[in-house]
């Protein structure tokens, strides 16, 4: 019997396969977590007894609805929560799940994987008690834990003000929020946020709420160091307020990120040709206008095919999954089809107006790391010897760096280094970010443990 499969159980994952259900078809869903929801839904243990609306704040309607949607299909898929598919060849995926490894065979796959925090390196970004700003949403949502006593929150995006809000409604003492993007480009990107309807009041809502709590907030910075303190861990942030002038705040954690990228590894396994995305600065799988891929079979959904949020993640879920029912033979999936692109293409005007004009990547922070910084951790790789992969031994392109360096060779496969060693590259060779390519994705894309295959089930 065909096999459809769906990576992924967050947004786009879940609205997927209710569709697919409903249409009479029975999937497999592949979860990373023991439960779906995705990182912006993600659920507590089932021991812990949260009130979802401290959990989620406004979003908890649309969480109870998403995890109401999805345990009312469990019966209806085969779930493998726990489960990491870490690499792809041909029409087969390899998995890790909790009773050893698996090879699972797909006629139709739906890609739902979801993104990560980017990150920009600056000194001290190493230090014990640094986290990504989605790390530091794991540890509240999941945990009930807050990642420090007294954190500052750094970076810029949406997700830089909704974490921070998050931990202050949790009772921390939010220390400040540091947000590189200048006030003046909010102004001008002003109509477009607009757009955005109560989406956008959410987010205006967030800032009110921290400055009236007496919290810090700044625009327009830049991060300088993390200081750390006599047991090595965070003692403060340096940073240069708009005018350059430098300013400390203690802290005892810092949460950092620089928005999102898309995480694409599995497509690029699969064979799906790339785009640049100047907006999201990245290289996204190649899809048409209803999330299928130039592979036979392969569809794409959500923050893994280009980041636009939950609302449109779930959207473009059901969509690729009636894209698939059309390709089937399911002439009524026109209509919704039809439909549901009408949707999305009211968003996104709200969500450029978010990545180019309210929020910027701050590239200079990264083209311009000093020489002696960290940039690849897992490899020890400094900003220097990327720069001297250029001038010394030619490489014109990411991946030849990557051969040079061992960037990118380490447990994240990329994931953290990449976007940065990208943006220094470009500059040290003074051309676009999209002429030095992309880290191609090797397997095993995501950190696969040893003991899983000492059974000599795959070789």
């Amino acid at each position: 019997m065909p096999s459809t499969v769906i990576v992924g159980a967050g947004p786009a994952g879940v609205r997927a396969a209710e569709t697919l259900v409903q249409a009479g078809i029975r999937p497999t869903v592949i979860d990373e977590a023991s439960i779906s929801g995705g990182q912006i839904y993600r659920r507590p243990p089932s021991v812990f007894r949260r009130d979802p609306n401290a959990l989620y704040g406004f979003e908890a309607k649309r969480a109870g609805d998403q995890h109401r949607t999805f345990d009312n299909l469990r019966d209806q898929v085969d779930y493998w929560p726990n489960a990491a598919v870490w690499s792809a060849q041909g029409r087969t995926l390899s998995v890790v799940t909790e009773t050893g490894p698996k090879e699972l065979r797909w006629d139709r796959l739906i890609l739902a994987t979801g993104a990560m925090d980017r990150v920009v390196p600056f000194a001290g970004w190493t230090l014990p008690g640094v986290y990504t700003l989605g790390g530091a949403q794991v540890a509240l949502k999941y945990q009930a834990c807050a990642i420090g006593e007294h954190p500052v929150f750094i970076g810029t995006g949406p997700l830089l003000y909704l974490a921070a809000y998050q931990y202050a409604a949790a009772g921390v003492d939010v220390r400040a929020v540091l947000d590189t993007a200048p006030f003046a480009a909010k102004c001008r990107a002003l109509p477009g946020l607009m757009s955005g309807g109560r989406t956008f009041l959410k987010g205006l809502y967030y800032v009110l709420r921290l400055r009236a709590r007496g919290i810090q907030l700044a625009a327009g910075i830049r991060p300088v160091a993390v200081n750390p303190g006599p047991d090595g861990t965070v003692s403060g942030v340096v940073w240069h307020d708009r005018r350059g002038r430098e300013k400390r705040t203690a802290c005892d954690a810092l949460a950092a990120g620089f928005g999102l990228r898309s995480e694409t590894q599995l497509a690029d396994l699969c064979g799906v040709s790339f785009v640049f995305d100047p907006v999201q600065r990245q290289w996204l799988p190649s899809q048409d206008g209803e999330g299928r891929a130039d592979i036979e079979g392969v569809y794409l959904a959500g923050d893994g095919a280009a980041v636009k949020g939950a609302d449109a993640a779930e959207l473009s879920g059901a969509r690729a999954a009636h894209a698939l029912l059309y390709d089937l033979g399911r002439a009524e999936s026109a209509r919704e089809l039809k439909a549901l692109n009408r949707r999305l293409a009211r968003s996104e005007r709200f969500r450029r107006s978010l990545e180019a004009g309210a929020f910027p990547f701050p590239a200079d922070l990264a083209a311009g790391a000093a020489d002696d910084l960290m940039i690849c951790r897992c490899e020890a790789v400094t900003a220097g010897e990327l720069r001297k992969s250029v001038c010394e031994l030619k490489a014109t392109e990411l991946n030849r760096a990557k051969a040079f360096t061992r960037l990118g060779m380490g447990r994240c496969q990329g994931r953290v280094c990449g976007p940065a060693a990208a943006e220094i590259l470009a500059e040290s060779l003074g051309v676009p970010l999209e002429a030095v390519g992309r880290l191609r994705g090797q397997a095993p894309v995501k950190p696969v443990p040893m003991t899983a295959f000492l059974d000599g089930a795959v070789s």
